[in-house]
């Protein structure tokens, strides 16, 4: 009987541990949890609502001449620069929330790469609408919250969905930067620097997306897509 007391007594010590040994796996992993998406809400108010970035490469405009502009010249361009920094805005947000639902390590860090080159453009954009004396979109946290949850929805539908969504968003952003080249006052070049070299870093991640393996996004979506952008660039231009 004794040595099977002592049995006893053996086995409930180890399960005794092993049940405090999950419990302690199940706290790590909740604070690990906590600690994605305090690092996630950090990152969604440091976009939208922060200074620009730091650590960014140096404006196309660079020495490029400011050319005195009229009031309506002025605001247009202001309102123009406002949607594109908003677009930007949007694009850490997707992102970030494609990275955070991606299945595969390298595509979340494709997407980290391409969300640090936005940072390049976000950084531009606020420095431009400095320059024109006037400032970012009042709404930067609602087009942020929202575009998180379309990239982690994307993100969710699997890689190659995800990606097929960066491609689809990349080639509207590059058709709505050549409306923006079309319409930008003639006298504004530094703005047009910018948005110059976006046009190319956009087309850049597109092609990211194609080669690794992206699928086509069906028409309908596209569709989607196109109509949501249309109206952020309605509301930003204004608001």
């Amino acid at each position: 009987m004794i040595p099977r007391q002592g049995l006893d007594t053996s086995t409930s010590i180890e399960a005794l541990q092993f049940k405090q040994a999950n419990v302690v796996l199940f706290i790590m992993r909740e604070i690990s949890l906590l600690d994605h998406w305090i690092t996630q809400a950090d990152q969604a108010l440091r976009v939208a609502l922060g200074p620009p970035p730091g650590n960014t490469k140096p404006s196309p405009a660079g020495d490029t001449p400011e050319h005195e502009l009229s009031e309506d010249e002025r605001r247009h361009a202001a309102g123009l620069m406002r949607i594109n920094h908003t677009g930007e805005v949007c694009a850490q947000a997707l992102y970030a929330g494609q990275a955070a639902t991606a299945r595969s390590d390298h595509v979340r860090t494709e997407m980290a790469e391409a969300a640090r080159e936005e940072e390049d453009h976000l950084a531009w954009c606020a420095q431009r609408l400095e320059e024109l004396m006037d400032r970012p979109s009042y709404l930067n946290t609602v087009w942020y919250a929202g575009s998180f949850s379309i990239g982690a929805f994307a993100g969710l539908m699997g890689d190659r969905w995800s990606l097929g969504f960066v491609e689809a968003t990349e080639r509207q952003v590059e058709a709505h930067l050549d409306h923006h080249m079309e319409t930008l006052p003639a006298p504004d070049q530094r703005s047009r620097a910018i948005v110059r070299q976006m046009k190319e870093d956009e087309a850049r991640h597109a092609d990211m997306a194609v080669e690794q393996g992206a699928r086509t996004l069906p028409a309908p979506i596209q569709g989607f897509m196109a109509a949501t952008a249309g109206l952020m660039k309605f509301v930003a231009y204004r608001v």
